[in-house]
């Protein structure tokens, strides 16, 4: 039952959300992972929890409200999940989210790794694309600025305090993320999207400079 009522929970905290994390990304990402550590052999309910509560204390949302802090560690101690997995858990939790291309995540478990994948996997793609000028669109920032170049962010608070154009976000981050996925399985599912998104860039790149 804990996997269902985590699920109704986190549901019920971010359905309807606008800036691409909203429960449809969450309900990606765990299916993901799921069907990653199938194959990988690791911890389903870690992997799931993990990827249900992924964003519940997302840096993102923290200026919205700081009652969010501690959100995933209070749920699992209310269901009662042992101190070793909440451990765990909490662990993966806290490096899944990438913080600058600079800016090294490493996971020390399978666990953490599936779904570190896996979150970044919905980064990418069709899915990745619409996700990044939504979140752009919710912060206000320009679709795109020629004069304006990709920056290496080399901390977590340069990365943070980014205000970039849209575009640049597919090279300091979503470019990225082929050559950083950790598990066999997620390195081939990424090869297409990276692919997708190289087309996409090139044809927005024509189309802004009247090359089509």
């Amino acid at each position: 039952m804990v996997i269902k009522n985590t699920q109704d929970y986190v549901k019920s905290l971010c359905y309807g959300e606008t800036t691409g994390h909203d429960w449809w990304h969450v309900l990606r990402v765990r299916n993901t992972a799921i069907k990653i550590a199938e194959i990988e052999n690791a911890d389903l309910e870690i992997v799931e929890l993990s990827a249900l509560l992924h964003d519940v204390d997302d840096w993102k949302f923290k200026e919205k409200s700081e009652a969010n802090e501690g959100i995933a560690e209070k749920w699992l101690k209310k269901n009662k999940i042992p101190a070793k997995k909440i451990e765990l858990i909490l662990e993966i939790i806290e490096c899944v989210s990438f913080k600058g291309s600079g800016v090294e995540t490493p996971m020390r478990t399978i666990e953490g790794k599936i779904v570190q994948d896996a979150d970044r996997l919905d980064a990418m793609g069709a899915v990745g694309i619409a996700r990044t000028f939504a979140y752009g669109g919710s912060r206000k920032r320009e679709l795109y600025n020629p004069e304006e170049k990709p920056e290496i962010h080399s901390s977590f608070e340069d990365y943070k305090k980014s205000k970039s154009h849209t575009i640049n976000h597919f090279y300091e981050k979503l470019l990225l993320l082929k050559d950083r996925m950790n598990t066999e399985t997620a390195k081939k599912m990424a090869e297409s999207r990276h692919s997708f998104m190289l087309e996409y860039l090139n044809r927005f790149l024509e189309e802004w400079e009247g090359r089509d």
